[in-house]
């Protein structure tokens, strides 16, 4: 008789399933309808990571806000581990300590009046209500340090204007994983940073997904990051996907002719040739 073993857990999933966001427009007198976003379907497992890659307006934010339950979809479902997202205040609250968005623009998307300790503090408290002070305080300097912002203590206290964009893009990643969150939505988290400091904000990504199992809907127009970051890539076309394959199969072999136009698109030297550059240069070092 063979020993029993246990079944192997299924891994977490995150699942768009058909979704539609229609937008309702009005010029003058008239009204028209803009399709932002068409029948889209995709499952992000955890500790897989999924680019969602096109040209601005193709529809990919409006899939990050959907999927963060900032939009609303005209039509289609959301599930979580197979579950309908509910549109409760509590079921929001529940679905948001899963997950979390890092928004594109860190110099907005963090209270100037408030302290880094304070940004992080928030949704420690909202999803743990029975942790104490010191505890809250401990796990604040735990995520800085995990981000890499030392001394913790020191910047903990500062305010975000005493940040570097790079920085304040490590406490946004910081403050989504303040709830525990099993997904990360981050919607072109390093198109605003200087080119300098934008690898080592996706490496940062990179390296916590790995150690967290997470699942990471990394949201660009940059196909060489896309590849490197990724283990899908999904290509977005005015509210369609039009490819989606391996990282490798997209970027070696695309089928689509919009996939063959990004990737024959002349770079923009000062943000994405450089940034190319340098992923070229560490694919290099990781083979040696």
């Amino acid at each position: 008789m063979s020993a029993h073993h246990p079944a192997a857990r299924a891994p977490r999933t995150l699942e768009a399933r058909n979704l539609v966001k229609d937008f309702r427009l009005r010029s003058g007198l008239k009204f028209s309808t803009l399709h932002a976003v068409k029948d889209v379907s995709f499952t992000l497992e955890a500790g897989r990571t999924i680019a969602l890659v096109g040209e601005s307006g193709s529809g990919k934010s409006t899939i990050a806000k959907m999927l963060a339950r900032l939009e609303t979809p005209t039509s289609g479902r959301i599930l979580l581990d197979g579950t309908p997202a509910g549109g409760r205040s509590r079921d929001v609250a529940a679905y948001r300590g899963d997950v979390q968005m890092v928004f594109q623009d860190p110099f907005a998307s963090l209270n100037p009046f408030h302290s880094i300790e304070h940004h992080l503090e928030r949704p420690l408290r909202i999803h743990n209500p029975g942790m104490g002070r010191d505890e809250v305080r401990q796990r604040v300097l735990e995520l800085l340090e995990r981000v890499r912002l030392t001394p913790t203590d020191k910047m903990a206290e500062r305010r975000p204007h005493e940040l570097s964009g790079g920085q304040r893009q490590r406490v946004a990643i910081a403050r989504a994983l303040a709830p525990g969150a099993q997904f990360i939505i981050a919607d072109e988290p390093v198109s605003m940073l200087d080119v300098s400091i934008r690898l080592g904000v996706l490496n940062l990504l990179a390296q916590l997904q790995r150690e967290d199992h997470l699942g990471v809907l990394y949201i660009t127009h940059d196909l060489a990051t896309a590849r490197h970051f990724s283990d899908e890539i999904l290509v977005m076309y005015r509210g369609d996907i039009v490819e989606r394959g391996r990282a490798d199969d997209v970027i070696l072999d695309p089928q689509h002719e919009y996939t063959r136009t990004l990737l024959g698109a002349a770079p923009d030297p000062e943000n994405q040739g450089m940034l190319r550059d340098e992923v070229r240069r560490e694919l290099a070092a990781e083979r040696r």
